[in-house]
């Protein structure tokens, strides 16, 4: 048996897994007062935006994908907010700016995530509302042992808050200095947004239903849209280097409602894998599936070779070539071209014994490929520090949450929150909270498929995954990591369903990825050839890597890869894990 970091759990009530400790072990709390998996999930989610502010917020998104007892077809969440009324691209240019900054009030999408949650315990949750919210009140209200990270990540925005952003500092620079690592935090502002909104659910009636419906409303349409529109009216600093007012107001706020829709489905190794549509990037993971399958069977594949190693990325690369090429919201994406076995041949046999250093998207159903000019070396990049997710050296600088929910009749989540980052845009005073920069991903270009539209959906990184078996969920996952996380769920998914690996082995096992496409974040930089790649695979693995025309960058042994997993065994027995990496996520269950 292989060495893991923990163990693989297995039982048969219900699993939880999570990018921190306190979400998952408050989620089972749910469970074991007879909730089902998506109570869980929306209590863990609203405990993310207290314990892991710095990777996602009330004011940013999440998707999910789910599947119930009494139905196993997998459905998406999108609670992916869209560009406000005013955001066009030529109030960016009467500005000055050729790219949405990736910091301030200007860079905010319309807030997604808390409706969506509210959706999801709408139309399948089960227990009250008091009930699913008591644990992120709690915790906000009487204090967390805040994790080391926030108060990192704090001090690097330390000057930014102290000069540009007071009612930041106000939270986050009690007495002056950053949040030490492991203190009691508390965030009574936040608290009270969360129990205004009960306040509002429970005088609706004692009817589930007409309290979620309530609380919906309200966010929409009451307190916290009057609050974020007479906020975001204020200039603030942003990644340009100026200040600007943004552009969400309290009707943006009001005609926004998260929603249900069909996912992207690919079949692969005796398994359906199911992502959300072209407007995130999760049809990319199932790109690089179908071109490894013309490859021939990933079984085969030597992931701890320098050849596996070579094969993968080079695989990845084409896959986001045509991420930047044909994806986004509200144009015609050629996605069952993409997926075809004849367009995977075309792309797989692009791949050699070296490097590419090109980015080369398809030409589906004969289309030619238009991309950003920053995409084609004509753009002069700005040197202004944007919101990196994973540094060359595997350094987190912000990120994204994750977790996944099972419980014992049968009912899966796979939710990717993220966005509303404490350093991404000031903190809205009243509510404790501050607005995301999603709107970053958008382009500045007229004619790309993620040019910046009002009302569409920026082309998101975000991407949970739900694998099934014979038409049955068996595998739920995730990871943060922008970019990468499709590319760590690739590895993850071939050392697992192809390879046999358990779930903790192969969360553990050493990851990599590839820079060779347009950051999704400003200032959208891209490294021809980048790979990096943790140090545990070995000087002889990279020496091949490097003769083989790689830019190899060298990242530590343990920094690469944020994995969460729960399954369904084919005897029923449940299973999960989490990754180790940053010590924060961690995997109940019974």
């Amino acid at each position: 048996m292989s060495f893991t970091t923990r163990p693989t759990l297995r039982g048969t009530f219900g699993m939880v897994s999570s990018t921190h400790w306190l979400a998952s072990q408050s989620a089972m709390r749910i469970l074991e007062l007879g909730g089902n998996a998506f109570d869980a999930a929306a209590t863990a989610g609203f405990v993310l935006h207290v314990v892991e502010p710095h990777l996602n917020g009330p004011g940013g998104e999440v998707p999910a994908i789910i599947a119930t007892a009494a139905d196993p077809t997998p459905r998406v969440l999108c609670g992916q907010g869209i560009a406000p009324a005013g955001a066009t691209i030529d109030h960016f240019r009467a500005l000055g700016l050729d790219l949405i900054p990736g910091s301030g009030p200007l860079a905010a999408a319309v807030p997604g995530a808390v409706d969506a949650w509210l959706l999801l315990l709408r139309d399948h949750g089960s227990l009250p509302l008091r009930t699913v919210l008591e644990p992120a009140i709690g915790y906000a209200r009487n204090g967390h042992p805040l994790v080391g990270p926030v108060g990192a990540t704090v001090a690097r925005v330390q000057q930014l808050l102290t000069d540009h952003w007071p009612t930041s500092a106000a939270l986050w620079l009690q007495g002056g200095r950053p949040p030490r690592a492991n203190a009691l935090f508390r965030n009574t502002a936040y608290a009270d947004t969360l129990e205004r909104l009960l306040i509002a659910a429970e005088g609706a009636g004692p009817d589930r239903v007409v309290q979620v419906e309530r609380a919906r409303r309200t966010w929409r349409e009451g307190f916290v849209a009057e609050a974020v529109d007479k906020f975001a009216r204020l200039p603030h600093r942003d990644s340009s280097g100026s200040d600007h007012a943004g552009l969400v107001t309290g009707a943006d706020m009001a005609a926004y409602q998260a929603s249900w829709e069909e996912p992207a489905t690919y079949d692969w190794h005796g398994h359906t894998i199911a992502k959300t549509g072209p407007w995130g990037q999760g049809p990319a993971l199932l790109q690089s599936l179908a071109v490894l399958a013309e490859l021939g069977d990933a079984a085969d594949l030597d992931l701890t070779s320098a050849a596996g190693v070579h094969t993968t990325v080079e695989v990845m690369k084409l896959s986001f070539a045509d991420r930047e090429a044909w994806y986004g919201d509200g144009v015609d994406v050629p996605l069952k071209t993409l997926l075809s076995p004849a367009y995977a041949a075309e792309r797989a046999a692009l791949i050699g014994e070296s490097a590419s250093a090109e980015l080369r998207p398809g030409a589906p159903d004969g289309r030619g490929p238009i991309l950003p000019s920053v995409a084609t070396g004509n753009y002069e990049l700005d040197a202004t520090t944007g919101e990196p997710t994973v540094s060359k050296e595997g350094v987190t600088k912000g990120d994204t949450c994750h977790l996944d929910v099972i419980d014992q009749w049968g009912n899966v989540i796979s939710a990717t929150p993220s966005g509303g980052w404490l350093q991404s845009s000031p903190t809205i005073p009243e509510l404790g909270f501050c607005l995301g920069s999603r709107l970053q991903m958008f382009w500045l270009e007229e004619g790309l498929p993620s040019s910046l539209v009002p009302g569409r959906r920026p082309r998101t990184t975000l991407t949970p995954t739900l694998v099934l078996r014979d038409g049955a969920p068996v595998l739920a996952c995730g990871s943060p990591g922008g970019d990468q996380q499709d590319q760590w769920q690739l590895l993850f998914l071939l050392r697992h369903l192809a390879g046999g690996q358990e779930l903790q082995e192969a969360i553990d096992a050493p990851a990599w990825h590839t820079t060779s496409f347009p950051s999704s974040f400003y200032p959208r930089a891209t490294e021809p050839g980048g790979l990096t790649m943790e140090s545990r695979l070995g000087s002889a693995v990279r020496d091949e890597l490097v003769r083989r025309g790689h830019a190899v960058t060298e990242a530590g042994p343990w920094s690469l890869g944020r994995l969460c997993a729960v399954s369904r065994e084919a005897d029923g027995v449940l299973a999960a894990a989490a990754n180790p990496r940053g010590m924060q996520g961690y995997a109940v269950g019974r």
